[in-house]
């Protein structure tokens, strides 16, 4: 599964602490713009309960998480998509990335330098989101002068490329992104072609200082920025970047000791790990035997014979049956024996929309 999530923001934000926490990667973190030239590409391991509780159950072997990637894209400035700060160079990595993590900075420390001399969240965010939309227009400025011509002469596949792109251009020129632009289904797989910036789905992550981590709510720049992020239909994720890489740094006990002391369910980074997934469109099932349990990351909508096919191509092609039952129903039921009596294990064929949860055990023959 070769989907990535992008963490963007201005220079000096807590983008590289974050991703250091995240992945313990190590990615060079000081306090100037650009310290992060190259991008920072981390595999991180998604929590769920559910693999826990399954190992229990079953108690494999072994037990395997699933993952996905995050990269770590350096500090943007304004003027990014004309060149400024190498923006070109950045803006191309974030071409790269299926959905785009937007850290904001949310603290004060007169130690750390804000590369606009004060912090201001929504300014940073419009500094940035405007910088993606000047990009886009470029492109669809650029494809626009190809089909315009084509277009007088009604051509019917020029006119409805073309009737989509004036649609962006105006949308940009009014400072909207991509995103916020409706389509029909027809046009979605035109405007998916053009691979545009602000058609990424988007994330916010507030970061505060450590000690407004309990009270996140009485931070009036979080409040700006959850007020910002509902006209973007986008989730904000509070975090402590300072926090979060001292419970990096920590073991499991150590870890939930940490949080119980913080008076925190869970830590910033699960939450963020979690609705990154969501928001790359991911989702999760299992495989569970005596040798391992298993959890597998497959995008939302495949068919069962696709799922099968990430554990080994030769399953998708002798793919007959899976054997599924919900992650709900064996923990009811106790065990997959007392499942299958109660009839709550089925037999899935080719057209099976594999759910969430689902515990597989797939059928072929090669």
């Amino acid at each position: 599964m070769a989907l990535t999530a992008g963490i963007v923001g201005l220079p000096n934000v807590g983008k590289s602490t974050l991703f250091n926490a995240i992945t313990q990667a190590g990615a060079e973190s000081a306090n100037y713009p650009f310290c992060t030239i190259d991008p920072n590409v981390g595999i991180v391991e998604v929590p769920d309960t559910r693999l826990q509780k399954l190992t229990e159950l079953v108690k494999p072997k072994k037990t395997v998480p699933t993952a996905f990637e995050f990269t770590d894209i350096a500090g943007i400035v304004k003027g990014a998509s004309k060149g400024e700060g190498l923006g070109n160079q950045f803006l191309s990595h974030i071409r790269q990335v299926d959905a785009i993590c937007h850290v904001v900075r949310c603290f004060q420390d007169e130690n750390i330098t804000h590369v606009s001399g004060k912090v201001d969240p929504i300014s940073d965010i419009e500094t940035i989101n405007l910088e993606l939309i000047l990009a886009d227009l470029e492109t669809v400025t650029k494809r626009i002068s190809r089909v315009e011509k084509m277009a007088k002469q009604k051509d019917k596949e020029a006119m409805a490329e073309f009737e989509v792109l004036a649609k962006l251009r105006d949308a940009f020129e009014e400072e909207k992104p991509a995103r916020a632009v409706s389509f029909t289904e027809e046009q979605e797989k035109l405007v998916k072609g053009l691979h545009l910036l602000t058609s990424k789905s988007v994330l916010y992550v507030a970061n505060v200082g450590e000690d407004e981590l309990l009270d996140a709510d009485s931070n009036e720049n979080v409040q700006t920025v959850k007020e910002f992020a509902k006209s973007d239909q986008a989730e904000v994720i509070v975090v402590s970047a300072k926090v979060e890489s001292e419970i990096a740094e920590l073991d499991g006990e150590e870890k939930a000791e940490f949080l119980e002391e913080l008076g925190i369910p869970e830590s910033g980074l699960d939450q963020l790990i979690k609705a990154t997934y969501q928001l790359l469109g991911l989702a999760t099932y299992f495989t569970a035997g005596e040798q391992e349990v298993r959890a597998w990351t497959f995008k939302k909508g495949i068919k069962a014979p696709q799922a099968a096919g990430i554990i080994h191509t030769d399953f998708e092609k002798g793919f007959i049956r899976a054997e599924t039952v919900s992650y709900d129903d064996l923990m009811e039921a106790g065990s997959m024996q007392v499942a299958k009596e109660k009839g709550k294990v089925r037999l899935e064929g080719k057209e099976y929309l594999v759910k969430d949860g689902d515990v597989m055990h797939f059928r072929f023959n090669v």
